[in-house]
């Protein structure tokens, strides 16, 4: 083989390779928080806060035209 076949080969490697690895994040699906009602006036930290420590979700953020509080948990937890 030419060095240019092996170069061309190895980076095909490199990525499959590096494809295959990023499989280990879990996608994250939203959800209205079921306890929080009403528009976020505040910053999306009071929500983030509020869904993390009494929902148990992965984070939370005011979002939408409407500015709800908005959970997002990992999609194998809903």
């Amino acid at each position: 083989m030419n060095n240019k076949a092996i170069l061309a080969f190895l980076v095909c490697f490199l990525l499959v390779a590096s494809n295959e690895m990023q499989g280990g994040e879990a996608k994250l699906c939203r959800r209205p928080s079921g306890l929080v009602s009403g528009l976020c006036f505040n910053t999306d930290d009071d929500c983030k806060s509020h869904c993390v420590n009494r929902e148990n979700a992965h984070t939370g953020a005011c979002d939408g035209l409407l500015r709800r509080c908005i959970c997002y948990f990992k999609c194998d937890k809903i």
